[in-house]
């Protein structure tokens, strides 16, 4: 048998002594190439427990924290970096350095490229890296409100509207991301309307002097069907004195009430027979000194004989399909006698620019026996027309 070459057995060796060293000296940096140093870095960042939530490949919605954890020992660095933008991600460490948690929200169709660097129990350095995706909307729905956050101050009747530019088919996630605080602390309740519009009321009306806070924090929020929240937004209202006016179409009389107090009585003429004034509560949406009123702006144009074409002073609208309170000096001789109006409530020249002097968004107009159908729930305001029961019914969170 041939013995073996002395140089072959020197080469042998060698390369043993090697292999040997190259898998002995992790150092725990996670400085090496290939795939020993991912391994080392592997290795050593479990030694310190680091551990990155969520984790990789979950697609996650942006508003879900971010959260680096050393297990076994202390965190020493962490960046989160959009990859993408460039931009850093806000954070804080927790005082024992164990945990850093994400401190903003993250943005949609994103990936987020994580680096901690930890110190394990043997006092070594360590690095962990891992990417976080966001979730990838098919649509994304803004939320729109009424009164507009431009409005700060309302009457006693006012609803909250929010509407929706996208379809909500989880209306139960809407609505709870959907905050509603009132001080007092008033009973109210969400009502669809629609898969894009939900309102919110008390059930009385609000009391005087009431602050309210409405709070969409529907970033992030699945809302079904592929669509997102697209943006948080925040609404704040003061109820300022209570103003109610009573109009009754059998007496031909408006009562108005401040607080509660009778402080004015005047004749009025709504709607005639053929095109009576709605019943119930209406809230004031809008007001104009000056106003043309065009019965084609709810679909009754010439030649209809109904139709109608007229400038009016001091209006206020009561619903959209045409309803306001307004002087009307041709309607005077029947005012406190009968109702000849288009389902408007007419007044002389003194008591309507008295009554738009006082009047304001969001106070109330109640109407009784006009002869005409209940004002529905989906013209402006008819939130009133729904009984509490009904209109909790209407809440998606049950």
């Amino acid at each position: 048998m041939r013995k073996p070459d002395r140089l072959g057995v020197l080469a042998a060796a060698v390369a043993a002594a090697l292999l040997l060293g190259g898998c002995t000296s992790d150092t725990g940096t996670g400085t090496a190439g290939g795939g020993q140093a991912a391994d080392r870095t592997t290795r050593a960042a479990a030694a310190a427990g680091v551990v990155v939530a969520p984790a990789a490949g979950e697609q996650v919605a942006p508003t879900t924290p971010i959260v680096v954890t050393a297990e076994q020992g202390t965190l020493d660095a962490v960046t989160v970096t959009n990859a993408k933008k460039a931009t850093q991600v806000k954070g804080a460490l927790s005082a024992d350095r164990k945990t850093w948690t994400s401190a903003e929200p993250l943005g949609y169709a994103s990936t987020y490229q994580v680096k901690a660097t930890a110190v394990d129990a043997d006092g070594r350095k360590v690095d962990r890296t891992a990417d976080v995706t966001t979730v990838s909307p098919k649509a994304q729905a803004y939320p729109s409100f009424i009164p507009a956050p431009s409005i700060t101050d309302v009457g006693v009747g006012q609803p909250l509207v929010v509407k929706f530019d996208q379809d909500v088919t989880d209306k139960a996630a809407a609505e709870k991301a959907l905050t509603v605080t009132s001080t007092p602390a008033q009973t109210g309740g969400w009502y669809w309307l629609s898969k894009r519009e939900a309102h919110y009321r008390p059930k009385e009306y609000w009391q005087a002097g009431t602050t309210i806070k409405l709070h969409a924090g529907i970033y992030g929020v699945d809302l079904g069907g592929g669509v997102y929240g697209q943006t948080d937004r925040d609404l704040t209202l003061k109820v300022h004195d209570s103003w109610v006016a009573k109009a009754d179409g059998a007496t031909e009389k408006m009562d108005v009430f401040q607080n509660g107090a009778l402080v004015k009585s005047m004749p009025i003429s709504m709607g005639k027979d053929a095109t009576p004034t709605h019943l119930g509560a209406h809230v004031i949406s809008d007001k104009k000194q000056k106003y043309t009123m065009d019965s084609c702006t709810y679909g009754v144009c010439p030649p209809d004989p109904k139709a109608y074409r007229s400038d009016e002073n001091f209006a206020l609208r009561i619903s959209n399909d045409g309803e306001f309170v307004h002087e009307n000096p041709n309607s005077v001789g029947s005012q406190g006698s009968a109702n000849v109006s288009h389902g408007c409530v007419n007044l002389n020249a003194a008591n309507a620019s008295w009554f738009f002097d006082h009047f304001n968004l969001g106070d109330v107009v109640e109407v009784a026996n006009s002869g005409g159908p209940q004002l529905p729930v989906y013209d402006t305001y008819g939130d009133w027309a729904v009984p509490w029961d009904a209109w909790v019914a209407g809440s998606a969170v049950k």
